[in-house]
């Protein structure tokens, strides 16, 4: 928030810069610096203008050439904008040539997608994380904050602000070492977590796509979870993960990741590695998409892309399209239908695919069920309960000594059951 000189809080305008750089297309262009849009909004920012600008290669001194640098600032000044944010990621001298020509703030794609993800991180890890992106980003930049220090000489010809900049880069890299020795201590402790989790059989489902895409919808959907659900981008970066019941009478540990966006930056990836590697953990994928977006294809392979960078790309995965309920036309829904034929088509608003769905996690983790039969005594109901919450009985017989069941389950849960089989030679086929 800017205060005026009536004491009046304002929102800060913002003047975004969208650059086509050599033989990118301007549709794409568009479509990124759009998207900038979505991201600005998020932070609750007046956009007051955006341009497009062509060129053919970067120059080194403010991106874009000397002449089309007057002209933005020239826009930008006109519409009494407080902030340029440019959709193209300035190394730190852009940066410092740009605040010092047009005497506003002059922020990059990154900066913005740094500032959502500090004011969203809601868990202690997603803090640090945010925190040591944060570090490692403005390392390099200390020097913009320090230049009014530069022009005061210090003894021996050393200026003051050298001095300031130099104490204060250390200062910045022991931060930097630090949160990375405190995410170290988080990411022992989820493996600690995992290995708990993992000696309870419970196959894991991973919902991972585009950021809005309908992600924390879906989980809420399912599991009734008080989880953010937003029309904003990264409305929530934070995991959550919730038990359902799939048709197959299956228990499933149902995840939400943090959503993708295109341009993510490289820092952010390796910074919240350790809240996607539910994504690499996970038994299966579910990836859902906007099925209205025009770009939802592209999006189909920024998440692909993010997800062989974390080594989950070789997962099972179902394609699931969300929100048919607002598809334009039929003919976009039978183009996309054409070409994702195994894919399943939602709406997480009316409920319609959702069983659908259900069915094919049942139908993908069937696989790993392996018929057994059993003779369970009486006392230990609880093998029977835990037979029917986490496979498929096929068949009960009560018996004197105890109770026969066929039934489908998870090679996970059968060391359970090893003392009860009864041998193969004695088998019956299910009724």
């Amino acid at each position: 928030m800017i205060t005026t000189r009536d004491q009046t809080p304002r929102a800060a305008r913002a003047f975004l810069v969208g650059v086509q750089v050599g033989k990118a297309t301007e549709t794409h262009t568009a479509s990124l610096l759009h998207e900038l849009q979505e991201l600005v909004a998020t932070l609750d920012l007046e956009i007051v203008d955006s341009l497009l600008v062509k060129i053919s290669s970067p120059h080194p001194k403010f991106f874009i050439g000397s002449g089309k640098t007057e002209e933005i600032i020239e826009k930008a000044k006109a519409a009494k904008a407080d902030l340029i944010i440019f959709d193209n990621e300035l190394t730190p001298g852009q940066q410092r040539n740009w605040d010092k020509a047009s005497g506003l703030s002059v922020i990059d794609r990154e900066e913005v997608i740094l500032e959502i993800f500090g004011r969203r991180a809601q868990t202690h890890e997603a803090r640090l994380q945010v925190k040591l992106a944060f570090m490692e980003y403005s390392l390099p930049r200390l020097k913009r904050a320090w230049t009014h220090l530069s022009r005061q000489q210090g003894l021996g010809g050393k200026g003051e602000g050298e001095t300031q900049l130099e104490t204060d880069r250390r200062l910045v890299r022991k931060r930097i070492e630090k949160l990375k020795e405190e995410l170290e201590t988080v990411r022992a402790q989820r493996a600690t977590q995992r290995k708990q989790r993992q000696r309870l059989p419970t196959p894991v489902v991973a919902i991972v796509g585009y950021t809005n895409a309908g992600k924390s919808s879906l989980l809420k959907k399912f599991t009734g979870a008080e989880v953010l659900v937003e029309d904003k981008l990264f409305a929530t970066l934070d995991t959550t993960t919730r038990k359902i019941q799939l048709p197959n009478q299956q228990t499933v540990l149902l995840t939400d990741t943090v959503g993708f966006v295109r341009q993510l930056p490289h820092r952010l990836v390796e910074a919240f590695k350790a809240t996607l590697e539910e994504a690499t953990m996970a038994d299966f994928l579910i990836h859902v998409l906007d099925v209205n977006n025009p770009e939802v294809l592209e999006f189909y392979q920024t998440t692909l892309s993010v997800l062989k960078e974390l080594g989950a790309d070789s997962k099972p995965t179902l394609t699931v399209f969300n929100k048919i309920d607002l598809a334009p036309s039929p003919e976009q829904l039978a183009h996309i239908r054409q070409q994702f034929p195994t894919a399943i088509f939602i709406s997480t608003h009316t409920g319609e695919g959702l069983q659908e769905l259900l069915y094919r996690m049942s139908d993908l983790l069937n696989p790993e069920l392996k018929q057994i039969q059993v003779l369970l005594p009486h006392s230990r109901y609880d093998l029977i309960t835990q037979l029917y919450r986490h496979g498929k009985v096929l068949n009960k017989i009560i018996r004197n000594e105890g109770i026969e069941m066929i039934a489908r389950i998870s090679n996970r849960w059968l060391t359970c059951y090893q003392p009860f089989l009864i041998p193969v030679s004695k088998l019956k086929k299910a009724a």
